[in-house]
């Protein structure tokens, strides 16, 4: 029998935690009991907007360390002094899930006093609405129940498939980072089309339908890219998309090696 997780708690208040918060909220799934901590009372004060009843919140991280699971969500340069703080305090039983890249399994099970409960999980921001793209890796250690459990709760974010946890850096720069890629694109998109003359509802319809046909059609029409380029005879950016291939490959492989480098430190 599953255990059902009527508890969770968090350490870091800022982005992810609201997004998944909000997230839970929407699929009306937010446990019975969130302990949040965060030194910054602004981020506080936001989450407890979520549930004034739900949610608890403080500004010391040994006071949210009885939960079922618990959420690292936080910046890689605060690893260390975290793990340092709770490390001894931690409840071995306890499923700690990790938000951060960069630290392996390995890593926090050193740096965590030999706790093998983990999770290394790479969000994506359309978990706020149940459609995310979560890839996750579990230590060996933890038993089936636990996973399933974890998984249970985890898909009212949309999709967490279960990856090789080596990979995990490369989906934080494809799935994780990869929104803000073209998020300002389509609002200028909107921007413009209202220009044209189209309403607002009129522009972000437009944009959703084509964006939602267009990755269906690139990936799903058993077509080569070629062909799929070749549908529409008019490319009024043709003259800007070997830039923007550059502008990638630089940029994105760059950023790849770096993950790499600190994966290994």
């Amino acid at each position: 029998m599953l255990q059902k997780i009527e508890s969770m708690s968090f350490i870091g208040g800022g982005r992810l935690t609201f997004l998944l918060l909000q997230g839970l909220k929407a699929q009306n799934t937010l446990p019975e009991n969130i302990l949040i901590s965060d030194p910054h009372p602004a981020n506080l004060d936001r989450l407890r907007k979520i549930s004034d009843t739900q949610i608890k919140t403080f500004s010391e991280n040994k006071e949210v360390l009885q939960s079922q699971i618990l959420f690292l969500n936080i910046h890689p340069d605060a690893v260390l002094a975290v793990a340092d703080e709770i490390k001894n305090i931690l409840p071995k039983e306890k499923l700690v899930v990790s938000c951060v890249p960069t630290f392996t399994l390995n890593r926090l099970e050193r740096l965590l006093n030999g706790h093998q409960n983990l999770v290394r999980m790479i969000p994506n921001a359309p978990s706020i609405i149940g459609k995310g793209y979560n890839p996750l890796s579990f230590h060996p250690s933890v038993n089936e129940e636990m996973q399933k459990s974890f998984l249970t709760l985890a898909k009212n974010w949309g999709q967490c498939p279960i990856v090789e946890e080596e990979n995990l850096e490369s989906y934080a720069i494809l799935s994780g980072m990869g929104p803000t890629y073209f998020w300002f694109q389509w609002l200028e998109l909107i921007n413009l089309a209202q220009q044209f003359g189209l309403s607002e509802a009129q522009s972000k319809e437009a944009i959703a339908q084509m964006v939602h046909g267009a990755v269906d059609t690139l990936l799903h029409s058993n077509l080569t890219p070629q062909e799929v380029l070749d549908l529409i005879p008019v490319h009024p950016l043709k003259k800007q998309e070997e830039t923007i291939r550059q502008i990638y490959k630089e940029h994105l492989t760059r950023l790849q090696e770096k993950l790499k480098m600190l994966r290994s430190s």
